[in-house]
C-alpha cells in the first residue's frame, strides 16, 4: 500500500511517500500564504507533481495527516470523514498553532482527491492511558469539566515506536522504561507494560523539559507578575515558546551550536546544557520510581540520537540509579538501535532512532486496511 505521510504546519507542508519500509518521495514546502505558494491547494498541486513523478503509473492509496491534538475523544488513528474534521477542527482552542493547519491540510486533499481514504493520527493518543493522578492539575474540577484542562502529553506516536523498537532490542515481550524523545521539542514518558503512565508534555508541549525555544516548567506566578509589569499575552506566548529553553539561556535552539560553545568554554552554553541535562535527569529519576523500576532508559529524536555528549551529562547525574555509559559507543554514530551503556549498568541505556512518518503511515495502512 502507497501512503502519503502529510504533516501540516500553518505555512508549510512536510510529506512523505511510503510503501512499507521504503521512501519514495519525500519533501517540504514552505512559504504557505505567500504568492508563489497561495495556500495548502496550491501546495498540494506542487506535492501532486513530484509524488507523480516518483511514482509513475502507480497511485497513492491513502494519506496519513498527523495531528498534534486529539483530546480526549481519540486514543487511536481514525478514518476521517467530515464529522471528525469538524471534531478536530473543535480541539483547535487546545492546539492553536497546530491544528488549524491539520485540519486545512485535510480539507485541501479532500478537495483535490475526494475519494481518496485519509486517516488522522494523533499526537495524544498514546497518553490516553494516563492514570488520573498523573492527568489531573491541581485545579478546581470546573476548569477540566468547562475547558478541557487536563495533562494531554504530546510526541506519542514517536514514544510508542520507540517503545516497540526498544522491546525488539531487548528482546522483551513488552517494554517497561523510560523514553527521552529530544529534539527541538523535547518530552520523556514513562511507559509500564507498553503504556504511557506519565509524560512532561502537559495541557499543551510548553510544559515539562528545557527545549529549544521553549522554557518547560516554570513558576507560574512569574506570569501573574510579568503581567502586571505590564507584558501582554501575545508577549508572554512569545517569551516562553519562541524566546526561551536553549535558545533563551545560550542565544540559540541549536544543540550542535551550543555544545561547540560549550567545548569552546563559552559559560552561557555550558550553564544551558547543565540546565538542561539536570531538568532531564530530575524526571527520569522520578519515572523510574513511576514504572516500578525502568527496564531501560532510551533516547531519540534528533538530540537523543547524535549528542553523545548530553546524553552523557544526563547519565552522569543518573549516578544514583547506577547507570553507567560506555564510552565507546556513546560516541559512536549509527542509525540503528544500540546500547550504549556498560555491562555494569543496572539497567541499560538505549538509543532507539524513530520515525514519526514511518509510525503514521503503518497506522493509515492498518486503518484503511481495517476499513477495506
Amino acid at each position: 500500500m502507497i501512503i502519503l505521510v502529510i504533516n501540516s504546519g500553518s505555512s508549510s507542508l512536510k510529506y512523505q511517500v511510503r510503501e512499507g519500509d521504503d521512501v519514495l518521495a519525500e519533501g517540504l514546502v514552505e512559504r504557505i500564504g505567500e504568492a508563489e505558494v497561495p495556500d495548502h491547494a496550491a501546495a498540494l498541486d506542487r506535492v501532486d507533481r513530484d509524488v507523480a513523478e516518483a511514482l509513475g503509473d502507480r497511485a497513492i492509496d491513502a494519506v496519513g495527516h498527523r495531528v498534534v491534538h486529539g483530546g480526549e475523544r481519540f486514543s487511536e488513528p481514525v478514518l476521517i470523514d467530515n464529522e471528525i474534521t469538524r471534531a478536530i477542527e473543535r480541539l483547535n482552542p487546545l492546539a492553536p498553532l497546530h491544528n488549524p493547519a491539520a485540519v486545512t491540510g485535510i480539507r485541501a486533499i479532500t478537495e483535490k482527491w475526494p475519494g481518496l481514504p485519509q486517516v488522522a493520527v494523533f499526537d495524544t493518543a498514546f497518553h490516553r492511558t494516563l492514570p488520573e493522578r498523573a492527568w489531573r492539575y491541581a485545579v478546581p474540577d470546573e476548569l477540566y469539566r468547562k475547558h478541557g484542562i487536563r495533562r494531554y502529553g504530546f510526541h506519542g506516536t514517536s514514544h510508542a515506536y520507540v517503545a516497540r523498537g526498544a522491546t525488539e532490542l531487548l528482546g522483551a515481550d513488552t517494554f517497561t522504561g523510560v523514553i527521552a524523545h529530544l529534539g527541538n521539542g523535547a518530552s520523556v514518558t514513562a511507559v509500564r507494560d507498553g503504556e504511557s503512565i506519565d509524560t512532561s508534555m502537559g495541557f499543551t508541549p510548553l510544559e515539562g523539559l528545557v527545549m529549544g525555544t521553549r522554557s518547560g516548567d516554570v513558576d507560574p506566578s512569574i506570569l501573574l507578575f510579568l503581567l502586571r509589569e505590564g507584558y501582554s499575552e501575545q508577549d508572554l506566548d512569545t517569551l516562553l515558546n519562541r524566546s526561551s529553553g536553549l535558545k533563551g539561556l545560550a542565544g540559540t535552539n541549536d544543540m550542535r551550536s551550543v555544545a561547540d560553545a560549550a567545548e569552546a568554554g563559552d559559560d552561557r552554553a555550558k550553564l544551558a546544557i547543565e540546565v538542561a541535562a539536570y531538568r532531564l535527569a530530575k524526571y527520569v529519576g522520578g519515572y523510574h520510581v513511576a514504572v516500578g523500576g525502568a527496564q531501560a532508559l532510551v533516547f531519540t529524536a534528533g538530540i537523543g540520537e547524535n549528542a553523545g555528549a548530553f546524553r552523557a551529562a544526563v547519565v552522569e547525574k543518573l549516578g544514583a540509579l547506577g547507570l553507567e555509559l560506555d564510552a565507546g559507543e556513546n560516541g559512536r554514530r549509527s542509525k540503528e538501535p544500540r546500547v550504549i551503556s556498560t555491562p555494569a549498568s543496572a539497567f541499560p541505556v538505549l538509543v532507539v532512532p524513530t520515525d514519526e512518518e514511518a509510525a503514521i503511515a503503518e497506522a493509515t495502512a492498518a486503518v484503511v486496511g481495517g476499513t477495506s
